[in-house]
């Protein structure tokens, strides 16, 4: 305040006030600041056990919570829930149910750094009922609400798994989400399908897994790591989840395709490397029998029980939504090829691909995690229609 004389009481009275009212707004600022400063804390740190949950790292997970601990990292089995909504629901949603630890209770919500409408939820596997129509408990209670009084929501949620296994109950929901918005509640669990290295033949189909994964034993484990990511989601997903760029990624897929001899830019390539991978996490890899020639994968592909579970994968398919997938496979999924082969717009191709999503149950258009499937479905029919 400045002026040529001393200013009436009324005038003081006023600038005392409006000085108080300045050092509460200053005070009110400092306070936001902190707040948001403690929400991207909290944000950045379960984001960081997100990604080394699915990295396969549940003892890195712990030590990265100092002080309070998530109890989901206590849990045996975990069950993720992958809730599809508007961006800005998401945040508020992960705002609403965080507790004062930054967590989520006995779970864990995270924004998905790829996707802007998905928000990957981690609870501990007993909050989900053992049988249909049983109580649910918990943030799973939550969230089945969340999605019946917003028509806008689907969800899609995976089977249980071990710590280890995020990976894989992600790929999982990532599968029930694509069947989710055509269910009648919009919620789709990821129900038991028979994977296919559960079909092969056990032992010569990990002995072949070993003799095509055994250049990666001299591989960097950082490498191997991200090569797995990339099998179950888009490398700017992995680039985005490991805060790396995607050159960065990019690189060190290309010292994995040196490693195996593979151009993993070719979807085939991609889907026998991403059963051999699943056949090394499941069981050990057996003492080889030098008295048997080690086995190819049409080898494995050929037997009865791998035809068996490629009629179940294709059955609910009409015909000309598998000619469609099979043009995209042979385009490497490039659908404006396909097309062209099909001679029909690159909009129809889309429209089928994902109507093939709903009735199979499998991702293959957000992250691609149901291609691998389709490969090799279509590859052991086409071989045993010749």
């Amino acid at each position: 305040m400045a002026g040529p004389s001393k200013p009436a009481p009324n005038a003081i009275a006023l600038i005392s006030h409006t000085g108080s009212v300045l050092t509460l707004l200053r005070r009110a600022g400092r306070t936001d600041r902190i707040w948001h400063d403690y929400q991207h804390t909290t944000h950045q740190l379960r984001f960081a056990v997100l990604s080394a949950l699915l990295s396969g790292e549940p003892i890195l997970a712990r030590r990265m919570t100092t002080g309070a601990m998530p109890p989901l990292l206590d849990a045996d089995r975990l069950r993720l829930y992958l809730l599809q909504c508007p961006p800005a629901d998401r945040d508020k949603i992960v705002r609403t149910y965080q507790d004062p630890s930054g967590y989520h209770g006995s779970g864990l919500m995270v924004q998905c750094p790829v996707f802007k409408s998905h928000l990957i939820c981690l609870l501990t596997d007993d909050e989900e009922p053992d049988s249909p129509g049983g109580k649910l408990r918990g943030h799973a209670e939550t969230l089945h609400r969340l999605v019946r009084d917003n028509p806008r929501y689907a969800m899609g949620v995976s089977g249980g798994h071990p710590l280890h296994a995020a990976a894989e109950a992600y790929s999982q929901a990532a599968h029930a989400l694509a069947a989710a918005p055509t269910a009648p509640t919009r919620v789709a669990s990821y129900h038991g399908r028979t994977p296919l290295e559960g079909a092969l033949p056990h032992q010569a189909a990990q002995q072949w897994a070993r003799t095509l994964l055994r250049p990666l034993d001299t591989a960097t484990k950082t490498s191997t790591d991200i090569t797995r990511l990339t099998m179950n989601m888009p490398r700017s997903a992995v680039a985005k989840l490991l805060g790396l760029s995607r050159n960065t990624v990019t690189a060190h897929l290309k010292r994995t395709e040196a490693s195996l001899g593979l151009n993993l830019t070719d979807i085939r390539c991609r889907a026998a490397l991403h059963l051999a991978l699943a056949l090394s996490s499941s069981h050990p890899a057996p003492e080889p029998d030098y008295d048997q020639p080690p086995s190819t994968l049409d080898d494995l592909l050929r037997t009865e029980r791998a035809a068996a579970w490629a009629t179940a994968t294709l059955r609910p398919l009409q015909d000309r939504h598998r000619r469609t997938l099979q043009a995209w496979i042979d385009a490497n999924t490039d659908a404006q090829q396909a097309a062209r082969a099909l001679g029909i717009s690159r909009n129809t191709i889309r429209t089928h691909l994902r109507t093939a999503e709903s009735v199979l149950g499998l991702d293959l258009l957000t992250a691609g995690t149901g291609i691998h499937d389709i490969v090799h479905a279509l590859r052991i029919t086409n071989t045993r229609n010749l």
